[in-house]
């Protein structure tokens, strides 16, 4: 590349638990620069999810951690021409991207699922991926699935 990497922003941690990685979520979460409702509707489905699994002993954030790292991939596939063919070549992704996918994904099923309100979404999202359910878990699984179909073709790894 000609240019430098720009360099990465520093993220302030969230005002309620002191964490890096929620502000992270919420700013995933976050839509045309509405950050407040983003932190409201992150907070209630914490209340949600912690009303879900009363009899749970870990917080409702420890949950949401456990949730998200049972949706985060290790491997994924990324196209490679190699004389004039396409392989799918697994390839492991860096920390970074995988929370990045991870949040994204958790996001999204969430917006796709039925319910009353976006913070209803979230925490039953939440609540099935610490489940190892839902849409976002089986995101993960067929990732995984499709680098280990295409194992054969770790050797054009770039």
């Amino acid at each position: 590349m000609r240019k430098t990497k720009p360099k990465k922003r520093q993220v302030l941690p969230d005002p309620v638990f002191g964490d890096v990685r929620v502000t992270r979520f919420v700013n995933h979460l976050m839509r045309d620069g509405k950050k407040s409702i983003s932190y409201d509707i992150f907070y209630s489905a914490l209340e949600i999810v912690k009303a879900k699994l009363p009899n749970e002993e870990k917080s409702a954030l420890e949950i949401w951690k456990a949730a998200l790292d049972n949706v985060t991939p290790q491997v994924e596939v990324k196209s490679r021409r190699v004389g004039g063919a396409t392989f799918q070549v697994p390839t492991e992704i860096y920390p970074g991207r995988k929370e990045s996918i991870s949040m994204k994904n958790l996001i999204s099923f969430a917006r796709k699922r039925g319910g009353k309100n976006m913070a209803e979404k979230l925490a039953a999202e939440i609540v099935d991926a610490y489940n190892s359910q839902g849409g976002a878990f089986k995101r993960k699984e067929d990732m995984h699935r499709m680098a280990e179909a295409n194992r054969a073709f770790a050797h054009f790894r770039f």
